[in-house]
């Protein structure tokens, strides 16, 4: 089968590799969609935690299942499904509690393990999702707004809240739509003029304002003289990641979703004084999944729009170096593995 290996920072080739034997409890994925993560684009710029050289990269994840093995229901061949691509161990106490996505031991497919920039892939069947309403594209984008369904859920975002997200990204967008879902006031930042437009003129958000701007004004403003209940921060930037606490009032939370090779450093008496919340969120659970599959099946969710960008498996070592370019205006690059992909951009 084909596979993309991205060999070190900067480099990926297309190779060839034997398809891997099924495992018990495993099925086999014809791989039909691959959206194309932050995590994919610092890895392949040598900027992500956790991360070892050769890897094949991959896991936002639709596809078919075209065979599993001896003990799995041979009912599974032929649906579609998504991945989820946290493989947990299920003992650590972390598990027992239902926190999976924060596994002692957690490896995530495409990052801790070979993922799926491959023609197939075999992954357990405990982590396969199948969902025949949903399109192959719809399916792949499934995991990155799951990310932000947990974030929004971790902060327990309520009705009427004023949330502000820093960073209009895939995680960020994903941010924004679940906390709509929930009753709550969302406003957007980030340096990209378009990226707002999207989020104000078709993603519902209640305003957007350029990280130049005086966000803290612009907050109370928006908020009778207060500050954010809830700040996100989903830029992968730490001087953005610091400049977040500034945003949150008194009694509010700050979560983290974005991750970085970096120090993030506050000011006591100021995150005192408001006695705010500092949360770390990390992946997504079956349950945020699902809420994220329902909200898309409910037409509450949106996923067209991110998608920027397309090209083929093969493409891909000339593409990414294209996509990872500043100015690109990539939101999302989606790669196909089926005949009829659209043109290449």
């Amino acid at each position: 089968m084909q596979v993309v290996v991205c060999s070190r920072p900067g480099e990926m080739a297309l190779v060839e590799r034997p398809t891997p034997p099924l495992a018990p409890g495993e099925a086999r994925v014809a791989i039909r969609r691959i959206g194309i993560c932050g995590t994919d684009i610092h890895a392949f710029g040598g900027n992500q935690p956790y991360f070892e050289y050769p890897r094949v990269l991959g896991h936002e994840l639709a596809g078919e299942v075209v065979a599993v093995a001896d003990d799995v229901d041979p009912a599974l061949v032929g649906q579609a499904v998504y991945v989820i691509p946290y493989l947990h161990c299920g003992e650590c106490r972390a598990c027992r509690q239902g926190r999976t996505n924060c596994c002692q031991a957690l490896e995530v497919i495409g990052v801790h393990r070979d993922g799926g920039m491959a023609q197939t892939l075999n992954v357990p069947v405990t982590h396969l999702v199948a969902v025949p309403t949903l399109s192959p594209e719809a399916l792949a984008l499934v995991e990155c707004q799951a990310i932000g369904a947990h974030a929004v859920r971790r902060a327990q975002v309520a009705a009427d809240e004023l949330v502000v997200v820093v960073g209009a990204g895939p995680i960020g967008i994903g941010v924004l739509q679940v906390a709509k879902s929930c009753g709550a006031r969302v406003a957007m930042v980030d340096t990209n003029r378009e990226r707002l437009a999207l989020c104000r003129e078709t993603l519902g958000a209640d305003a957007v304002w350029h990280a130049d701007d005086d966000v803290v004004a612009r907050i109370e403003a928006l908020n009778a003289g207060a500050l954010a209940d809830v700040v996100f921060d989903a830029t992968g930037n730490p001087k953005a990641m610091n400049r977040g606490f500034d945003f949150a009032g008194h009694g509010g939370r700050y979560v983290l979703v974005s991750v970085v090779k970096a120090e993030i450093s506050f000011s006591d008496p100021d995150f005192h004084k408001k006695e705010l919340t500092l949360l770390g969120s990390r992946n997504a659970t079956r349950e945020d999944f699902e809420h994220v599959t329902q909200l898309m099946a409910e037409g509450r969710l949106q996923t067209a729009p991110l998608i920027t960008h397309r090209g083929r498996l093969e493409s891909l070592p000339t593409l990414m170096p294209q996509w990872c370019a500043p100015g690109s205006g990539v939101i999302k690059a989606m790669v196909t593995l089926e005949d009829d992909a659209e043109t290449e951009a």
